[in-house]
Order: structure tokens, then C-alpha cells, then sequence
């Protein structure tokens, strides 16, 4: 029985390599961008939902009204406040929100205690 030797075309490796070199090279080219969304904006306010927390919420034009936070979407935020309506406020009109503990007293440099 005779066997017969079979040898790679070296040109098929080479040519093989050299493409997948190339697909490399365009792969660092083409780098994805880093994502828009860091959820951070999520986390923050499910942190806050879950201890209701007291927080401030500034409108764009200075009113500020205190609640907490119960539910949040896209657009808006569920805002429950006690002895007073509850609101739903569009995050386009917010100019910031806060912790109500954060904020200093006139008297106080610290944080207000309860």
C-alpha cells in the first residue's frame, strides 16, 4: 500500500493570514462608540424609591416642593408629598433635585439631622 503525502499550498496560508490581518486592522478602525446611556439616572432614582427618601425638587424657575419620589419614566416623575397633593412633574421643567437632608440650615454648616 503506498500512501501519498499531501502538502499545504503555503500561497492559501499566507493569503489566509494576510486577510485575517486585514480584518483586524479594520476592526480597530471601525471602534464602537462608547453607550449614550449610563443608567445612572436609573440607579439614583430606584435608590431613592426604595428607602423614600425625602427629596427637594427646583423647578426652571425657582419653586422648590419636597416629597419623595415613588415612580420615574422618561419623560416624568411621580413626586408624593405629605399633607399636600401628590404631583407628576415633567423632567423638562426640573432645573435640579436633591436630598432634603443634604441641604445645610441657616444656623447649621452640617447636614440637618432628624
Amino acid at each position: 500500500m503506498n500512501r501519498k503525502l499531501i502538502r499545504p499550498n503555503l500561497t492559501e496560508i499566507k493569503e489566509k493570514m494576510s486577510h485575517e490581518k486585514d480584518r483586524d486592522k479594520e476592526a480597530v478602525r471601525k471602534r464602537m462608540h462608547p453607550p449614550t446611556d449610563t443608567f445612572a439616572e436609573c440607579y439614583y432614582y430606584l435608590k431613592q424609591m426604595n428607602k423614600k427618601t425625602p427629596m427637594a425638587v427646583v423647578y426652571t424657575d425657582g419653586t422648590a416642593v419636597e416629597g419623595y419620589v415613588e415612580w420615574y419614566d422618561r419623560n416624568c416623575i411621580k413626586l408624593n408629598r405629605d399633607h399636600a397633593p401628590n404631583l407628576l412633574i415633567y423632567k423638562n421643567s426640573i432645573r435640579c433635585i436633591y436630598k432634603v437632608e443634604d441641604v445645610p440650615d441657616a444656623e447649621d454648616t452640617g447636614p440637618r439631622k432628624k
